[in-house]
């Protein structure tokens, strides 16, 4: 792997970071071919329970591709749905994903932190979907996920006018789900993530699976999973070891059967 992304470890918390702070972070073809192995491998790794994302530096989160990257782009690279398919992988992941939103979160940056399950953000990040200005449009999920998550017409204002919010405008419409002082971005995200994996790992997965269906089935459907999903786990020993622990007032302590 090149120094356009880093892993590192956390106990069972990975944190995959892009790493090109002299151009803020921004998403050429390299970072996200990238991004999408290392993805991979975190996703099949047993030792890993959830993968924080978050860019480099405390400026940027990531501004968004790369735009010589783009003016170089024909319409078979649009139909290639080159960002859109790692943030697709990212949202289809089974284990949760968090960003770290540590500053500008812009374009594909925003569609990056989208495609995450929760989204912790600093005090001085802004997030916006800039791309009318250049005469293209969202291409990597906003137009579809950006609605799911803050409302059609919030989204129609950030899509159509291009404009940015800050992290306070995007935690009062549920773009975030907290807000911290930059310096604790990190910490607050990888706390998430322990918090998350606390839980009974095999509940998060299907839960997310029954979640991620909401958006895409009908009503009757979607109970369908989540009753399927629902028995899947009653008949799980994380059910057996999580009840039992309540009755005895004690942490449990769940392997994932």
């Amino acid at each position: 792997m090149s120094t356009n992304t880093d892993v590192t470890r956390h106990g069972r918390v990975a944190v995959l970071r892009v790493n090109r702070p002299e151009v803020c972070n921004a998403l050429d073809l390299a970072t996200v071919r990238e991004m999408t192995r290392a993805l991979a491998d975190l996703t099949t790794d047993p030792d890993v329970g959830a993968i924080v994302v978050t860019g480099a530096g405390d400026k940027v989160f990531v501004s968004g591709a790369d735009i010589n990257d783009i003016r170089a782009r024909g319409r078979d690279d649009g139909l290639a749905a080159i960002n859109s398919s790692l943030f697709a992988a990212i949202d289809a992941c089974p284990k949760v994903t968090i960003a770290a939103v540590n500053g500008l979160a812009l374009g594909g940056g925003c569609e990056l932190a989208l495609a995450c399950d929760l989204r912790v953000a600093a005090t001085h990040a802004k997030f916006g979907q800039p791309e009318v200005a250049l005469g293209i449009i969202p291409g990597a999920g906003a137009t579809q996920r950006l609605p799911r998550i803050i409302g059609l017409g919030r989204a129609k204002y950030l899509v159509l006018t291009g404009d940015t919010i800050d992290a306070a405008q995007a935690l009062d419409w549920g773009l975030v789900s907290r807000v911290v002082p930059g310096d604790e971005v990190m910490t607050a995200a990888r706390a998430l993530a322990e918090r998350v994996l606390s839980r009974g790992p095999l509940a998060i997965r299907l839960a997310k699976v029954a979640l991620n269906a909401s958006a895409r089935v009908d009503l009757e459907s979607g109970l369908l999973i989540e009753t399927l999903a629902q028995a899947i786990c009653f008949e799980s020993e994380d059910k057996q070891e999580g009840t039992t622990a309540f009755l005895e007032k004690r942490p449990p302590q769940f392997d994932g059967r």
